[in-house]
């Protein structure tokens, strides 16, 4: 398990997007705290300590801890915005969350022994259908990211929702709304050209 991140945060009261900028020129970035009961907050954060944290996996999949001039906040990352062609990140929308609610949040998933599987080995092509999956579960349970293991797959076989295995007390957003929704995560599909080759070789043998 990933170490926990703690972000030292200043309560934000220039807003705007002149204020933004001026902000951004001193290497701080505007994000703001919200949900619950509790008002939302404005807030900045030093960007240099910002970034090096987002560039950690977990930093979008853990509950996060930033105190904001001294009062610990538990939040997610809800939404992110970068510059579009700059190493930068202009703002950070952050949520609270409670340890007693059901959060929904999305989480990475790590496919596994795909060089051990003879399906890949025999030159068949994986095709990774989700990057993440939705899920629902209390901050507690939140894992950093979910296990697909594709060792005992098959060429033509695909892996849905309803066949990944989710940690204790975590379901998935989807595979509850029913089984239309029973999403294609990862499948394995035969070498290209090998249909063609293997009629061929079927006509010679005629």
């Amino acid at each position: 398990m990933s170490e926990a991140i703690t972000l030292e945060a200043q309560i934000r009261t220039d807003l705007g997007k002149g204020a933004s900028r001026r902000l951004r020129h001193a290497n701080q970035t505007p994000a703001i705290i919200y949900g619950g009961e509790t008002a939302p907050v404005s807030i900045t954060l030093a960007h240099n300590k910002l970034f090096k944290a987002q560039e950690q996996e977990s930093f979008y999949s853990q509950v996060l801890t930033i105190s904001v001039d001294g009062k610990e906040e538990k939040v997610i990352v809800k939404a992110m915005q970068r510059h579009s062609h700059k190493p930068v990140v202009n703002h950070v929308d952050f949520l609270r969350v409670d340890e007693s609610h059901v959060l929904h949040t999305s989480v990475p998933v790590h496919f596994i022994n795909e060089d051990a599987s003879a399906a890949v080995k025999s030159g068949g092509v994986v095709a990774h259908h989700a990057n993440e999956i939705e899920v629902a579960c209390l901050p507690s349970a939140l894992p950093e990211f979910i296990e697909v293991d594709v060792a005992n797959l098959e060429v033509g076989q695909t892996v849905h929702l309803s066949d990944v295995t989710f940690p204790a007390g975590v379901t998935s957003v989807e595979l509850a709304k029913g089984e239309s929704h029973d999403l294609a995560v990862v499948s394995i599909a035969a070498p290209k050209g090998a249909s063609t080759e293997e009629a061929s070789e079927e006509e010679a043998a005629e």
